[in-house]
């Protein structure tokens, strides 16, 4: 679905790489993670996917398709795209933010109306009660929740989600997690998401790409990864216990939608 071929990205004319030869394939309908510490280029990958940069060198194919003769403004319209800080319009409504790419894409009110009530109860949040309200009005978690409703509304194959949960408490973040991947996993989605967090990253992927310096330096399941880490940096990473993970999903499991 997603293919990265010797893709490299330096913003100093080749005095460093922040991303370095780097080939990666996503599958269709897998939640890729791609774990590392700050600093190791995560964040320009998707960048370069959803070309807000553009690589140095290298290819990317989304599908089958070269994205650089794609028109830039149509391929965003076309990926979901879900940042920590989430960009809500404030002077919009909720349903006027879920609903504003889908209008930008020409789609009628009814139609519209529809995509937007049916995101709101996947994500837990009662169109009647929040759709014609301010996000000011929200909670971070109510905010999030849009966000990632927002993403999901041009009924995109593909979603880039960078640190999307990082700013929550971790009862909310794992509530939200869960029901993300639920989403996820009904509407087949394509998903990178980026991160740094282990937990993060053993309850969400079905393969990880760890990251280190602009390189990918190992890819696995969580399981292959915990138990067969590639190298020291990779099982140093690993140390985190997947009983955490465990853990707040089990508490999560009783959160509520004001999250």
């Amino acid at each position: 679905m997603i293919t990265l071929t010797s893709v490299s990205k330096t913003f100093d004319g080749g005095r460093t790489f922040v991303v370095h030869d780097l080939s990666l394939h996503v599958h269709r309908g897998e939640l890729l993670v791609i774990l590392g510490e700050s600093g190791s280029g995560k964040t320009t990958i998707i960048r370069m996917i959803n070309r807000l940069a553009e690589p140095t060198h290298g290819r990317i194919f989304i599908d089958g398709i070269d994205i650089s003769s794609a028109n830039p403004v149509q391929l965003r319209r076309s990926i979901g795209y879900v940042f920590q800080g989430i960009g809500l319009f404030p002077h919009l409504t909720v349903g006027e933010n879920i609903g504003a790419v889908p209008k930008l894409l020409g789609w009628n009110k009814a139609r519209i109306a529809s995509r937007v009530n049916k995101l709101m109860e996947q994500v837990g949040l009662a169109p009647h009660q929040f759709r014609d309200r301010k996000p000011r009005e929200l909670s971070g978690g109510q905010q999030q929740r849009i966000g990632v409703a927002r993403a999901l509304a041009a009924e995109p194959q593909v979603m880039l989600m960078d640190e999307p949960f990082g700013a929550l408490d971790p009862i909310t973040r794992a509530t939200l997690q869960d029901e993300f991947q639920k989403l996820q996993r009904a509407n087949r989605l394509t998903v990178i998401l980026v991160t740094h967090d282990m937990t993060e990253a053993l309850m969400l992927a079905d393969r990880i790409a760890v990251m280190r310096r602009g390189k990918i330096v190992a890819v696995g399941t969580p399981h292959e990864l915990l138990t067969q880490p590639k190298d020291e940096y990779v099982s140093l990473l690993m140390k985190t216990p997947l009983r955490q993970a465990e853990n707040l999903r089990n508490i999560a499991s009783g959160g509520g939608s004001d999250a």
